[in-house]
């Protein structure tokens, strides 16, 4: 019997199957790349960048973190928006970072609080070595030794002679138990020798308030806490605690010219993030925030709330809170404080 005419060779019909079939995938296979491929780190951020703030808004932690946070919105093209989480020194704020995704979306706004509270506390919600990665550090609050204006005194040589012809008289004020205003003015009465009282605040403002009126002598509080005090003469200002002299009081001394030599505290600031972010995401974060540092009005409204501009790489950063968790811890064990 002869074959019909119209049928196909053997194989034909398996080979048309396959070519379709290979098409079709090579189809779907274009389209995977965009979608499996992570996003490349030039692509950060797609979406809102969330800053904890670990203090109450208004303060002055929260003022400069919302300065940068504004800068960063600007140069970034995505919203930097600062959320508070007060309380326990920094680490409810701190922790909840500690704990969030490491994608460079939630990041923190820490303060000094992050060396000195492992030394104070008898146990910490997180590691800041080990949970979290430093990014930049960005400020500093310097600190100020002020007095109230009764006080007969009007150079720090002066004020320590005064201090030491009245042992146990006069009483200091601080933001509270174990916060840097408290530990700078304890190394302070130590290495001079003074004989005075701590009277511990819930926070900067209500000590202000008592040393202006005249219920403690004297303390050392951010500067941009008792500026307002001070130019109103409701305070006198004797020193500050930088390294060199600050542009916003040039004939003011710090302590290390006068009677502590090599002396420097402040409340410093920076970013960081939990600890398995990214490096590109750590990277471009750096890069945004020492680009804000640099703008000329970030800076000059820095200035304005006595606030010293800084700037670091990451591993900076990371050696400068090793270097204050070392030094922070020594001080603490001397003054005896603890906090549960």
């Amino acid at each position: 019997m002869q074959a019909p005419q119209n049928r196909r060779p053997p194989g034909i019909d398996r080979r048309r199957t396959a070519l379709t079939l290979a098409a079709a995938l090579a189809g779907v296979l274009a389209c995977l790349p965009a979608q499996a491929q992570p996003a490349a780190p030039n692509a950060y951020p797609a979406k809102a960048i969330t800053m904890v703030v670990p203090f109450p808004p208004g303060g002055p932690t929260d003022l400069i973190a919302r300065v940068l946070a504004q800068k960063l919105s600007e140069q970034m093209g995505q919203p930097v928006m600062v959320d508070n989480k007060p309380g326990a020194n920094g680490n409810i704020g701190s922790a909840y970072v500690a704990k969030a995704a490491p994608d460079g979306y939630t990041v923190l706004y820490n303060t000094s609080s992050v060396a000195l509270s492992p030394a104070l506390y008898k146990s910490m919600p997180y590691d800041v070595q080990r949970d979290l990665a430093p990014v930049a550090l960005t400020a500093v609050v310097p600190l100020a030794l002020v007095v109230n204006p009764a006080v007969p005194a009007s150079n720090v040589r002066e004020f320590v002679a005064y201090a030491k012809a009245n042992p146990g008289k006069l009483s200091y004020g601080s933001a509270g138990n174990g916060n840097v205003t408290h530990l700078a003015a304890y190394q302070f009465v130590r290495a001079l020798g003074i004989e005075a009282t701590h009277v511990p605040y819930k926070g900067s403002a209500p000590a202000d308030v008592d040393l202006a009126g005249g219920q403690i002598q004297f303390m050392t509080d951010t500067v941009n806490s008792v500026m307002a005090f001070v130019r109103d003469k409701r305070m006198k200002l004797l020193a500050v605690t930088t390294a060199k002299r600050m542009s916003l009081f040039p004939d003011v001394p710090t302590l290390d010219e006068t009677v502590m030599p090599g002396f420097e505290a402040g409340a410093w600031q920076g970013l960081m993030v939990p600890a398995a972010t990214p490096p590109a995401v750590v990277q471009r974060l750096n890069a945004e925030i020492m680009k804000a540092l640099r703008s000329p009005d970030v800076r000059e409204r820095l200035a304005q709330q006595g606030t010293e501009p800084l700037g670091s790489t990451p591993e900076e950063y990371g050696a400068y809170i090793r270097k204050e968790l070392a030094r922070w811890a020594g001080v603490v064990k001397a003054t005896g404080v603890t906090l549960e």
